[in-house]
């Protein structure tokens, strides 16, 4: 018989079977008795429920920020990322819109009011959405496209639709030079479609008031005929009456040897006319006379310099500088060199009188800047040494044969002088110069040098000179003046603003009479007037580019760029 036994089989003996237990006790409910044998435990129960709600309590005290940082967190990077996840959503209406758009800008449907252009599906999408850069590029390549057509309309002599179109194309580029260029030629093409009627009268009516040159002039109206109609036959009459008139008044300049009044008006007659055939006998005239002045002129200048190194500055006689240089300008009224000749005279006369109060003799010195002040009036250092002439007291001298602490003799001043101020200034003559100096200053730096009349800088450093004659500031700022004149002359020429350059050099020569620099500044500011004539013939401005060059010629008559445009503006029909 087998001894396994079969696990169905009752328990074995001696086996306890497990059992929960008494649940009242676990509780913490006492019993009579513990029949089960079991160990007896007894739990607090009120104590386990405390220290678990604090426990859970305090979890829920440091989560809690965690929680708001990390909403506060996903917030910002849902902001910071809206326009790449508004990228990712389904934009087919959007992409529709863009698409119609496209094909309205392909076929040349541009701008409207049925909301089908171009212009307008591209600005629906711009409006809902502003950063799209698909209806952005759209735009501008709408705006291309008005340009083009607004050339091809101008072109096409059709003035109001170019307009219109290239006020579309400046909306919706912004402008440019493209734009302005377009601008400017619709200007000129409605400038052109003036009645010529009306300004055949003007110009008839101006020819027989002798008013021939200007922008009002007879010339320049019967031009403007030509070109808004070439071949009206009484424009063309009429300009070659303004020429005769023009060819005699050159032809009498020429003869009185009045280059300066000639030369700009044969540059007339050959923008006007150029094949007027007064014109070959007045240039051979005109060539004739320059170079027997350019000879004269050049002998007048050397000498001047010669007497100059001599010290034979000025006096009686014709062979001092003073008398050398007066002949060279009366031989050019234009003439730099000329006009620098007599600006080395005054400055020597102001040196001579400096040396002069040195020595005590205010009478001599006096003399001496009225003759300086004669030739340049506003120089500056002439203006320090007139102040310092008023503010220092006559030297005391004893006389002849007498003990030296004898009373000195008193000297009359001259009659330009102010009275000499030996006291000390007062507080309320100090306070004026101060506010003049500064008032100076700030005039400097505005750039009002020798404007306006007693608000100037000049004027305003006289004025505190005339009441202190040895303010240091004062004296100083107005020897400073022609630098400060030079850097605004080279801020002007660096800006195209010649006529500004031109005021420059003018005070320059005023306040710096004789300073070699200024040939250099004329010879740049010459040229650029070149370039501007240059720019004005092949713009077809012959009337312009003919006053531009007058004035490089003003400046530098020997320039070689000015004589080579002069030929050619003379003989380019």
């Amino acid at each position: 018989m087998s001894s396994r036994r079969n696990p169905h089989d009752a328990r074995p003996p001696n086996r306890s079977e497990p059992t929960l237990g008494d649940l009242d006790q676990v509780e913490g409910k006492p019993r009579a008795s513990a029949a089960d044998g079991l160990p007896r435990v007894t739990a607090e129960r009120r104590r386990a429920r405390g220290i678990r709600t604090a426990a859970s309590r305090g979890r829920r005290g440091w989560m809690l920020p965690i929680l708001i940082l990390l909403v506060v967190a996903l917030g910002a990077a849902l902001w910071l990322s809206q326009n790449r996840l508004r990228g990712m959503l389904p934009r087919t209406d959007l992409n529709s819109v863009l698409a119609q758009a496209q094909q309205a800008l392909d076929a040349g449907h541009l701008d409207g009011e049925d909301g089908t252009s171009a212009r307008e599906l591209f600005q629906q999408v711009a409006a809902s959405e502003p950063d799209n850069d698909r209806a952005r590029a759209g735009l501008r390549q709408v705006g291309q496209a008005e340009l083009s057509q607004a050339d091809a309309a101008l072109q096409a002599g059709r003035l109001d639709e170019a307009t219109q179109r290239a006020t579309v194309a400046r909306e919706l580029l912004g402008g440019g030079r493209d734009v302005d260029r377009l601008d400017m030629l619709i200007r000129q093409a409605q400038a052109g479609q003036v009645h010529t009627g009306d300004l055949v009268d003007q110009a008839k009516q101006a020819l027989a008031q002798g008013k021939l040159e200007g922008a009002d002039g007879a010339g320049a109206l019967y031009q403007r005929v030509l070109r808004a109609d070439p071949g009206n036959a009484v424009a063309a009459h009429g300009l070659d009456q303004v020429a005769n008139a023009l060819a005699v008044q050159a032809h009498d300049a020429l003869e009185a040897g009045d280059l300066a009044k000639a030369d700009p008006l044969v540059l007339q007659i050959a923008a006007l006319r150029p094949n007027n055939g007064s014109l070959p006998a007045l240039r051979a005239l005109q060539a004739q006379r320059r170079q027997q002045q350019d000879s004269a002129l050049k002998s007048a200048i050397e000498q001047g310099r010669e007497a100059l190194r001599d010290g034979r500055i000025a006096g009686s006689g014709d062979d001092t500088a003073l008398a050398h240089f007066k002949a060279a300008l009366a031989l050019d009224p234009d003439s730099n060199e000329a006009k620098a000749g007599l600006g080395d005279v005054a400055q020597a006369l102001t040196v001579q009188a400096n040396a002069a109060m040195d020595a005590g003799d205010r009478e001599q010195a006096a003399r001496l800047l009225e003759q300086a002040s004669a030739l340049a009036p506003k120089s500056a250092d002439l203006a320090a040494a007139r102040a310092r002439l008023q503010s220092s007291p006559p030297a005391s001298k004893p006389p002849v044969g007498k003990p030296s602490t004898a009373e000195p003799a008193k000297t009359k001043p001259a009659a330009d002088e102010a009275p000499v101020v030996a006291a000390a200034l007062s507080p309320q003559q100090s306070a004026a110069v101060a506010q003049l100096v500064q008032r100076a200053q700030q005039a400097t730096a505005s750039g009002n040098i020798m404007m306006p009349p007693g608000d100037s800088a000049y004027d305003l450093y006289r004025s505190a000179l005339a009441i202190d004659g040895n303010d240091v500031l004062a004296r100083q700022g107005l020897q400073a003046l022609p630098g400060r004149v030079e850097q605004l002359f080279r801020q002007a020429l660096g800006a195209g603003q010649l006529k500004q350059a031109d005021d420059m050099l003018a005070n320059l020569a005023e306040l710096a009479p004789g300073d070699p620099a200024q040939l250099g500044l004329s010879n740049q500011l010459a040229s650029a007037w070149v370039d501007r004539a240059q720019q004005q013939l092949d713009g077809g401005d012959r009337i312009g580019a003919g006053q531009s060059l007058a004035r490089a010629r003003k400046l530098a008559p020997n320039h070689p760029r000015v004589i080579d445009l002069a030929a050619r503006l003379q003989g380019t029909p």
